[in-house]
Formats: structure tokens, C-alpha cells, sequence
């Protein structure tokens, strides 16, 4: 696990430009780092030693020194990849992955991406064509950004990098936030800095005398098989996983494994064979998980290490997190997740964690609304939208929101799994609203992908596109490397997709409980109570603290402030948090939205580097 960073052409500073550049990131890879420089391109690293400890430094180049890769992953496969290198008469200087993707462009070209089974972000330079090229992986695991600038192509796996760029601007982003209002992370290609923008999942680039090709190499299709059996499911899930897990086991180092008490986290645990677990909680006993992943431990015969989390240690590294972020986001486990990567990087360099198996195998409880609105949703549109415009001039009683919900079709009410903002409290609270990019315009062209299948699996691939990437992996991967771990997702596996992809929706979600076919797989390795265990997250006790005093004050000082006059109407956001404190509405999670934006300002745009 590394960090990359460069640019094409060549200016006067260039050595001193990239060193700059990876000094940012160092956190990534404080174990060693390289460059290559020449009148093309200026390429830096980070590395984080994990495989071939001796012979794995990058930049890493071919045998007549024409190509050269830098690269951030690991990718599971390269033994027999290299095995067919070597055949095919390839010469390889090392036993690293790294080596086995730059001798595979050489074989394959493009056409090597969809033979790959890892996590990856990596760019080749091709000083014959005077080519740069590269791509990230399949599912959006390890990010990657760039930004054209004077006609040059300027890259890095994290924004910070890129910032050190001399002559870029840096420029706060509007339109990323309207629309982080609403999803709770940046959505949009261009990210909250002007000019800078994310490289998608399962895309490539090419980018050659100016001009810059971006496609996409590689799509999860959904094709629910209706005909094999329940067991059928149970037992390939489980075959599939095992694999998983031990391929995501390959390292030169130890490997530990992150354990909440959830039913993904739990089944990775009691199956990778490892010897650490991590975890944290907080003093509260419906958001502390602590005593059940001790118990767990124990029975698996796992060591397990835990941190209990004060309250003035989550609020205190909120600002360091929303710097290692990049972009605000305003899911409070980010700071769980940062602690428990603090936790396991005093252990180990590698831990497994269970990201991904809601999105593929039907997890989130939300993904049970379709059944759930059958009652209403099997009325005409017509009688529907009559009962939604009547139950909104309703007073705030229980069913209202049943109701308003079941009005709505699917495209409307659904665009993953946070919805803070609408379009008109967007309007209602914005000093400038543009308007540009309204919730349903982003995800239609997702919907339209899907428009043949059930609602839960549109659910799963809106999710797969929206909230996976924008939340869920890029915390995993920030968090974690802001303390130098790597974390690896067993369940973000392509033949863990494979089989996920074919398993219709009574298998996922039914009446008894969501993940169902995935849950019986997990039963032959844990308890019941653990199995069967409702979705959690990370839990965390925003709506509790926003109460007191101290954190009241601090963010209603901040919602004051005159960075907040720069883009909110102060009186609406502030009305929010009093009525959340006065118990007139639970607003903690839209409060939480706006403080993390304001946050990250302060962090990027008033504070000294």
C-alpha cells in the first residue's frame, strides 16, 4: 500500500515539486520512497512495505528502462499472472505485484485491467510514446485524483497532493457542496476544489500530447439467477469468501482484522485465522461494541484489542480527520474509524475489514422499504400522490412519513443511503444557491441502467455507485492511512461478486431479516445472536452530545462564524441546532453536515499548512 503523485512536463522545479507533493502523503509510505524524473513526466511514491519487503520499491521499470509504473494496491493474482509473463518470455527482476502490472500492460495493453483481481491506482509512463496511462480498480477502493493544468496532467492519491502544484489555484468548489448537502459526501466528478476532479471506479486514462481519454474498462451487471436453491447460494457465498479471505491474506507481514459486532466484520474475523482483532466503543451502552467483540474473540481464539473513545478525543480529532478526508464528509464513524486504524497500527500493517457486504449481498435495512410500502405503493400513482400532498400539510404524527414515502417512486426517495438536504431546504439555508445538478438528474443514468430489475437490487447498484465510493471507501481508505495500515476488503472481490450478482432478492431481503443468504453463510462459522444481528455501522452518539453545553457552544460558534456568513443564511442553520437541543426534532445528523463542511474549510482554506 503506497501513495502516488506527478506530472507531465518538466519545469524549472520539478524535483523540488514533487518532493512536496510526497511529502503530503507520506503517510502513506513512511517506509521508503522514489522518483523518476524526466523531460516527460515527474512521477513520486510512497511506500508502505507489505509484499517483497526488499525487491518491491518503486518506481518500478521494464527491461529496456522505456516503461515505468507507480502503484497503490495489491493486487491478489500477481503470482499467476506472473507465471504467464514469465511464459510468455517476460523478464522479472522481483516478486512483486507491482512488476507483474507493468509487464502485463506491455503484454496486454488496456485488455490487462479486466484480468486483474485487487485494489489498485497506478500510472504507467511510456517514454517511447510519451504516454501516460493508468487506472483504478473495479469497485473504488484506492482513490485516485488529477487536475489539467497549462496544458499538463497533474495526479495524486490524495487531493493535498495536488495542491502542492505551484501554480494551481486552489478554490473552493460551490456546486460540490450544494449537492454534499443532500448526500453527505462529495458526489460530483469535480471535487470541492475547483478544477479537481475524481477518477472513476473501473475507468482508465490515457492521457498523450494534451489530451486527456477517460472510458470505463469494466461494469457490474446485476443478473439475479431465479432457479438454484437456497443452499445453493449459501454454499457458494461461502466457498467464494473463503478464497477471498485468504487471497486478501497475502503479505509479508502480519494481518489483523477489524471486528464490530456486525454480522460482515464478524464473519471475516472468525475466518481469515489470524491472531489480532480491533475494535472500539463509546461510553454509552448502545453505541459501545467493545464487549461483544471481546466475547467473540474469545470463542474464535482471537487476541482483541480495543479503545474506548471519550468525548473529548472524538471532538478533538474531528479537524485532523476532515484534513486526512480530503473533502468533507459528514458520516460521524469516520472518527470511529479513525481510532480503531490508530488501534490496529500499533499491531500490525494489514487489517481486513468487512466493507462492501451490504452493497452486494442486500444489507442495509432500508432495502427492506420496497416491501414494506407494498400497501401503499400498490395503489395508483394518482391516489398516491393525493395521500402524499395531504399527509405533508399533516402535523409531524406517527405514519406521516410512511405515508410521504410511499407517495414517492423509488428515483425520488432513494439516492443511497443518506438523504440530509432537499432541494428547497438546499434553497432555504444557502446564502447562493444555483440549483445545478438536482439529487435524481446525478443518479438517473444509474436508474436507467437498472430499470429491469426489482427495486432492492436498483437499491444495491445506486448504492455501488453513490454511497460505497463516496462514503464508505473512501473513509475506509483515508482513515486507515492517515496511520499508515493498509485495509483490505475480502468482500470487494470479483469473485465475490460473481456470485453475489446472481443471487435473487428473496435471498437478500425477505421478512426475517436483509443479507439472508450471506447471513446462513456466516452461520457456520459464529452464533446465532451474531449472525442474525441487525445492521449497526459504526454508532456513534452526535444526537446525545449536540445537547450539552461544550459541543452545543463549539458549533454554534462555528455556524456564526464568518466563514459560515460566506455560504449559509447563519439564522436557519442556527435554528436548526436549537431546535435539536430544545427536542422539537432530531436535526443531529443535518447539524453534522454543515459543521464537518465548516470544518474542513477552516482546515484547508484558514489554517497554515
Amino acid at each position: 500500500m503506497c501513495g502516488i503523485c506527478g506530472f507531465t512536463g518538466r519545469l524549472a522545479t520539478s524535483e523540488e515539486i514533487l518532493e512536496n507533493m510526497m511529502q503530503k502523503i507520506i503517510h502513506r509510505g513512511p517506509d521508503s520512497d522514489g522518483k523518476h524524473i524526466d523531460d516527460g513526466v515527474s512521477m513520486g511514491f510512497r511506500r508502505l512495505s507489505i509484499i517483497d519487503l526488499e525487491g518491491g520499491t518503486q518506481p518500478i521499470y521494464n527491461e529496456t528502462k522505456d516503461m515505468v509504473i507507480t502503484f497503490n494496491g495489491e493486487i491478489y493474482n500477481h503470482l499467476e499472472l506472473r507465471e504467464e509473463l514469465l511464459q510468455k518470455g517476460h523478464v522479472l527482476s522481483s516478486h512483486a505485484d507491482t512488476e507483474v502490472l507493468l509487464h502485463g500492460y506491455e503484454e496486454y495493453g488496456e485488455a490487462l485491467l479486466p484480468r486483474l483481481r485487487g485494489m489498485f491506482a497506478f500510472v504507467i509512463w511510456d517514454k517511447n510514446k510519451q504516454t501516460l496511462f493508468g487506472a483504478r480498480d473495479f469497485f473504488g477502493i484506492k482513490p485516485f485524483y488529477y487536475a489539467l493544468h497549462d496544458g499538463q496532467f497533474i495526479y495524486g492519491s490524495e487531493i493535498k497532493s495536488i495542491l502542492e502544484y505551484p501554480t494551481l489555484p486552489k478554490q473552493v468548489n460551490p456546486e460540490a457542496l450544494e449537492n454534499y448537502l443532500t448526500f453527505q459526501y462529495s458526489v460530483l466528478p469535480e471535487t470541492f476544489f475547483k478544477g479537481i476532479f475524481k477518477l472513476p471506479p473501473a475507468h482508465c486514462f490515457t492521457f498523450h500530447d494534451g489530451k486527456l481519454d477517460i472510458h470505463r474498462y469494466w461494469e457490474p451487471v446485476f443478473e439475479p439467477d431465479q432457479n438454484k436453491s437456497l443452499e445453493s447460494f449459501v454454499e457458494e457465498i461461502d466457498q467464494a469468501m473463503q478464497n477471498s479471505i485468504q487471497s486478501h491474506k497475502i503479505s509479508d507481514v502480519e494481518v489483523g482484522s477489524f471486528l464490530s459486532s456486525g454480522v460482515d466484520s464478524s464473519y471475516v474475523a472468525a475466518c481469515f485465522h489470524g491472531d489480532k482483532t480491533f475494535t472500539v466503543g463509546f461510553d454509552y451502552e448502545k453505541y459501545n461494541e467493545i464487549d461483544y467483540a471481546k466475547a467473540l474473540s474469545e470463542k474464535i481464539h482471537i487476541d482483541n484489542y480495543s479503545k474506548l473513545i471519550s468525548k473529548d478525543e472524538y471532538w478533538d480529532t474531528i479537524s485532523k480527520v476532515q484534513y486526512h478526508m480530503d473533502e468533507p464528509l459528514a458520516d460521524p464513524s469516520a472518527i470511529a474509524l479513525y481510532f480503531v486504524s490508530q488501534t490496529a497500527a500499533k499491531h500490525v500493517k494489514v487489517s481486513l475489514s468487512g466493507e462492501g457486504a451490504d452493497e452486494f449481498f442486500g444489507g442495509y435495512n432500508i432495502y427492506r422499504e420496497p416491501h414494506d410500502l407494498l400497501p401503499i405503493t400498490r395503489l395508483p400513482r394518482p391516489v398516491r400522490k393525493a395521500m402524499g400532498a395531504v399527509a405533508k400539510k399533516m402535523p409531524h404524527i406517527k405514519g406521516r412519513n410512511y405515508i410521504i414515502r410511499g407517495s414517492k417512486e423509488l428515483q425520488q426517495r432513494f439516492i443511497g443511503n443518506a438523504f440530509m438536504f432537499d432541494m428547497a431546504e438546499r434553497e432555504k439555508i444557502l446564502k447562493s444557491p444555483s440549483g445545478k445538478y438536482p439529487y435524481m438528474q446525478l443518479t438517473a443514468p444509474y436508474y436507467e441502467k437498472v430499470k429491469h430489475l426489482d427495486d432492492v437490487t436498483k437499491m444495491q447498484y445506486i448504492d455501488m455507485h453513490f454511497w460505497l465510493i463516496g462514503d464508505i471507501l473512501l473513509k475506509a481508505d483515508k482513515m486507515s492511512m492517515a496511520h499508515s495500515l493498509e485495509v483490505r476488503v475480502p468482500f470487494l472481490d470479483r469473485v465475490v461478486f460473481d456470485v453475489a450478482r446472481t443471487v435473487p432478492t428473496r435471498y437478500k431481503v425477505n421478512k426475517e431479516n436483509t443479507k439472508y443468504a450471506m447471513r446462513q453463510a456466516a452461520h457456520r462459522y459464529l452464533p446465532d445472536m451474531v449472525a442474525e444481528k441487525k445492521k449497526l455501522g459504526f454508532p456513534v452518539p452526535i444526537r446525545i452530545w449536540l445537547k450539552e453545553d461544550a459541543y452545543y457552544n463549539r458549533v454554534k460558534a462555528a455556524f456564526e462564524s464568518k466563514a459560515a456568513k460566506e455560504f449559509f443564511k447563519t439564522e436557519e442553520i442556527v435554528r436548526y441546532l436549537d431546535e435539536h437541543r430544545a427536542g422539537k426534532a432530531d436535526n443531529s445528523r443535518k447539524i453534522w453536515t454543515i459543521y464537518m463542511f465548516l470544518v474542513w474549510r477552516q482546515q484547508f482554506f484558514e489554517t497554515a499548512a
